[in-house]
């Protein structure tokens, strides 16, 4: 079986203000051309404008500590600037825990929407509604990955479509059975979205043609379940910290010894 994807930009939205209509907005630039089956990629950008997520922010530093649960990893680059990889109130691990300074008023920053699963509901239900068909929608924003130079487009809100093609269970073309085998094709989507999007066109929304397979009801599980459970995160420190924690907790029980 041959599978084709289309995948394209919508043009004309423009820039995004505090309690714009975002479905209205997509719909209007979509027209007619959307079919049963299609994924909509919307950059979370334009959902943090729309949901009012922009703040004032001279200092962006404390935008960040204040998104942040979690230091991961913190480095010193040698002209001073700090580099921080935090747990956020999502889960995503992330540098800067998501605050973007990017394409936004001098002064302010944007921060994450609050629920991006149920953003994306709201655009799912809302363009299935207005449009008549059955659509799914990825709220995206882009991350690096760990061991990896560069970033990518992955999913942080999902509403109507299956986050991962759970291939579990299955056997390869050599017979043999699929153990761990769950690609997560929300990321997937989102990163080959993001080639047509671009970052500096002004064209938030993508849709991808080809895998309708994936569009489901609006109850499907939605991004929060890529977040790896703490329990089974095998990276939770960087290596520095990593090394700090034992080294502490090694010269703590030293120090217990030495006093009994």
């Amino acid at each position: 079986m041959t599978r084709a994807l289309e995948l394209w930009a919508l043009d004309g939205i423009d820039e995004i203000a505090t309690g714009d209509d975002l479905v209205a907005l997509i719909a209007h630039a979509a027209g007619d051309s959307l079919r049963d089956g299609d994924i909509l990629v919307v950059t979370s950008k334009v959902v943090s404008k729309a949901e009012g997520r922009s703040i004032a922010a001279a200092d962006r530093d404390a935008a960040i500590i204040a998104e942040t649960v979690r230091v991961v990893a913190s480095r010193t680059s040698p002209d001073g600037h700090v580099t921080r990889i935090v747990e956020n109130k999502l889960g995503i691990i992330a540098a800067a825990a998501g605050v973007d300074a990017s394409n936004t008023p001098h002064g302010t920053v944007l921060l994450l929407p609050i629920d991006p699963d149920a953003s994306a509901r709201t655009l799912v239900a809302g363009l299935r509604q207005t449009l008549g068909v059955q659509v799914g929608v990825l709220i995206s924003d882009t991350l690096g990955r760990a061991w990896r130079e560069g970033q990518t487009d992955t999913a942080i809100g999902a509403a109507g479509v299956h986050v991962f093609d759970d291939l579990r269970g299955r056997v390869d073309a050599e017979g043999r059975p699929l153990v761990v085998t769950m690609p997560c094709v929300a990321d997937e989507l989102c990163a080959a979205a993001d080639l047509v999007k671009g970052k500096t066109l002004r064209r938030p929304v993508a849709v991808v043609r080809g895998r309708a397979d994936l569009v489901g009801d609006l109850d499907l599980p939605g991004a929060r379940s890529i977040v790896r459970p703490a329990d089974r995160d095998m990276f939770g420190l960087g290596s520095d910290e990593a090394y700090q924690q034992g080294y502490a907790a090694g010269a703590a029980e030293v120090w217990d010894e030495t006093r009994s």
